[in-house]
């Protein structure tokens, strides 16, 4: 029922000088049917903390660009855990899309003057956009299994000098989770069944921009560590997040003297008198779609102060000041 990184996110593999996708990893009717149990319980705002809190940082970064957007799509929009922040001073239309049309219904938009358009779409399938300005997805595209196809699709919906802002869960999620899952699969049933799911790397991140043909990419991690009171709690909150497992090798059922195991193990390697910790690492990452308006490097050999002399830095751009008064 976890949601954590067994192992490297198997993306791209090389086959000669070419680079193929991967094979299917999730089962994405599984998926579906995850948000849409998850959406129809009565208490779905309790398991929101942690979407919303990362849309919250997401949001704020959609500000960070000082530009006026015509057109944004929110892809995975979920709750609207970006979009309720999304505000009239700089976007004009917002597209909200979803592969759930329970979590669709209940999503929350924005509160002000921003024209709204909710769509059901799979971010696994085709987008029928042209010559967005942004497009945002928060904390879905983990679940997607040929990501390299989707960024190339977000790619050609953007207009030049367009951008692709996202986040999504990383690597060392629920590590801690991982971890007590093996060794109680170990102890009681003799080896490790898949009860995880894959994650990206920030490495897998990088390259995945690079490969879709974005430009100027930005790529960094954030941790959040929440406290449960026991494995156990972690594992409920999960499924109410819709973010248990969708391996389309998993096992479909988690002996009860694994979970009792597991639970000890992470209390005992984990855990304090407070109770067990949980950490979620999420990649966020932003890249442009090309344009001749964007600035360009220099050209090789074109600098004009060495590597070797930046200990006198200030006093090589006080010299630089003096001669352009001169001139």
């Amino acid at each position: 029922m976890a949601v954590v990184a067994a192992a490297r996110w198997p993306l791209l593999r090389l086959t000669g000088s070419r680079v193929m996708s991967s094979m299917t990893i999730f089962d994405r009717s599984a998926k579906l049917r995850q948000r849409e149990r998850a959406a129809n319980n009565p208490e779905v705002e309790v398991f929101d903390y942690v979407k919303d809190e990362v849309g919250y940082r997401l949001a704020d970064r959609v500000f960070d660009i000082k530009r006026q957007f015509k057109h944004v799509v929110d892809l995975g929009c979920g709750r609207g855990y970006v979009s309720q922040h999304i505000s009239a001073d700089n976007v004009a239309k917002l597209t909200m899309c979803e592969m759930s049309p329970s979590i669709l219904k209940q999503a929350k938009g924005p509160e002000d003057g921003v024209e709204v358009e909710r769509l059901v779409i799979d971010e696994e399938g085709p987008l029928p956009f042209q010559d967005v300005d942004l497009v945002v997805s928060s904390l879905s595209l983990h679940w997607v299994n040929d990501l390299p196809g989707t960024f190339e699709r977000v790619m050609k919906c953007l207009k030049p000098d367009g951008a692709f802002l996202g986040c999504l869960f990383g690597g060392d999620t629920l590590f801690e989770l991982r971890c007590s899952l093996q060794l109680a699969s170990l102890e009681r049933s003799g080896g490790i069944a898949p009860h995880v799911s894959p994650m990206a790397h920030v490495r897998d991140v990088g390259s995945l921009l690079t490969r879709a043909g974005f430009v100027m990419q930005t790529v960094d991690t954030d941790e959040i560590k929440i406290g449960y009171p026991s494995m156990i709690e972690l594992m409920i909150d999960l499924q109410g997040m819709a973010e248990n497992n969708a391996a389309i090798n998993r096992v479909a059922h988690l002996p009860r003297d694994n979970i009792l195991a597991a639970a000890s193990i992470y209390k005992e390697l984990y855990g304090d008198e407070k109770g067990v910790p949980a950490t979620f690492q999420v990649i966020y990452f932003l890249g442009w779609k090309p344009d001749p308006s964007q600035p360009k490097p220099l050209e090789r050999g074109s600098g004009e102060v060495s590597i070797k002399d930046l200990y006198r830095l200030d006093e090589i751009v006080k010299e630089i000041h003096k001669k352009d008064r001169t001139e």
